[in-house]
């Protein structure tokens, strides 16, 4: 891997605060309120506060071992230094891929349900087509390198977030600040086992922090910022989150946010500021799902890199030209648009938070065998992150068994077929090094 692959000192502190940001508020709030309101019921805002916790607990660990040691496969690195080059760090490695793929299906896709609010189209045909068309896109951006990411996620950023706020204000006041939480009936589970479930799924709103550990070497003086990164993306993400939440609870009662719940933040701008209100959410919209997909986009090509320098993962070139995290990012670009394609905002996100969940259980269960003494993590910190995690995957998985039990099937067998196949890569390549030495 040469030097301008992963350039040293390339984003700055502002620039990978945009960057986290951008990837969390443009898949989060968007596509995931109305899809955590049917778990969660009336404790949708809560579901999010809760989120926001679990994964502050989880920033422990990539905080501290990232800025020990930064990398540009970040995630990667943190699995190999506590488990070694196993078939156990490249299957979560390769599940965190997986699930930041599935991310940019689902923001993509978020993005296609949002435009079509203000065209008379048919849904079905123009959602896929329009969120393959944003994938593309942002496939193009990424080509033209890391300054136009950067320069591209500061302004959007700023846009986004100034823009979901006014939207919560607004809608609020026109409210009357008047939150609506109705007794939940039907498909609208609002026990305890719904309001974990949904904070699961609220996780997902959350995890872009982690993109930022992905690019660790290329964050100035690394050692300082990547913390300071993480840490106040995750603060501005809960408190937008939560305004958000509360507002579209004051303009829509329960069963009417889980109705829209592919699009609820433009159904709940309807009654409270019109055909304009629902523009504007769109137009934010358009802005925080691009952004989101442009940075996702750039993570991912970066980690599979560097998975591929590290020798977890074979790579082939196919006739391409061109550095290996060029020909990643075409890999990434063709799994996105044929997932976001085929399967509904539903079901990409729930893979996606059950794959995440256990990485992130890899991860601090990592940490705490193997890494804790070195990097100076606290091991009752860990722990809880591990509980944390543990009971809201259990609860989402057992809603998820009774609602839609092929997605829970076919998670479990992505995890296994991951870890059988790197079994086999790694064995074979380890045979291989072995008889070229004998």
């Amino acid at each position: 891997m040469t030097s301008e692959d992963y350039r040293k000192g390339s984003l700055s502190l502002a620039g990978t605060v945009a960057m986290g940001t951008g990837v969390m508020i443009g898949a989060g709030i968007f596509a995931l309120t109305g899809q955590v309101a049917g778990l969660a019921g009336a404790w949708f805002p809560l579901a999010f506060v809760l989120a926001g916790l679990v994964s502050g607990l989880s920033a422990y660990s990539y905080i501290k071992v990232s800025s020990a040691y930064p990398s540009a496969g970040g995630i990667a690195m943190i699995l190999s230094k506590a488990y070694g080059r196993t078939a156990v760090a490249a299957t979560a490695s390769m599940i965190m891929a997986f699930s930041m793929v599935i991310n940019e299906s689902l923001v993509a896709r978020t993005f296609g349900t949002y435009v079509v609010q203000l065209l008379d189209v048919d849904d079905a045909f123009w959602v896929p087509v329009l969120a393959v068309g944003l994938i593309l896109a942002a496939f193009g951006v990424n080509v033209a390198g890391n300054k136009a990411i950067g320069a591209v996620s500061k302004v959007a950023a700023v846009l986004k977030v100034g823009g979901i706020l006014a939207f919560a204000v607004v809608t609020l006041w026109v409210a009357g600040f008047d939150f609506q939480p109705v007794p939940s009936g039907g498909a609208i589970d609002a026990s305890v086992s719904g309001l974990l479930a949904g904070t699961a799924l609220a996780v997902l709103a959350y995890k872009g922090f982690t993109t930022i550990t992905n690019s660790g070497s290329e964050v100035v003086d690394p050692g300082r910022n990547i913390g300071r990164a993480i840490v106040i993306s995750l603060a501005v993400c809960a408190v937008v989150y939560l305004a958000v939440a509360v507002a579209v609870g004051s303009a829509l009662t329960i069963p009417e946010i889980v109705q829209a719940r592919d699009y609820s933040l433009a159904e709940a701008a309807r009654p409270a500021l019109g055909g304009t209100g629902v523009v504007f959410t769109v137009v934010i919209a358009i802005i925080a799902t691009a952004s989101g997909l442009l940075a996702s986009t750039f993570a991912v090509s970066r980690m599979l890199a560097m998975l591929t320098d590290m020798k977890l993962i074979p790579h082939r070139h196919f006739g391409m030209p061109g550095r290996v995290q060029q020909h990643t990012l075409v890999y990434t670009v063709v799994v996105a648009a044929v997932m976001a394609a085929l399967f509904d905002l539903s079901r990409i996100a729930a893979v996606g938070a059950i794959l995440y969940l256990v990485m992130d259980m890899a991860i601090h269960w990592g940490v705490l065998r193997h890494l804790r003494n070195e990097v100076g993590a606290r091991p009752g910190v860990l722990i809880a992150a591990i509980v944390a995690d543990t009971i809201i995957l259990g609860a989402f998985v057992a809603i998820r068994a009774r609602q839609d039990p092929f997605i829970v099937v076919l998670a479990t067998a992505m995890i296994v077929a991951v870890f059988a196949f790197e079994a086999f890569y790694l064995g074979a390549h380890r045979r291989e090094s072995d008889a070229h030495e004998q």
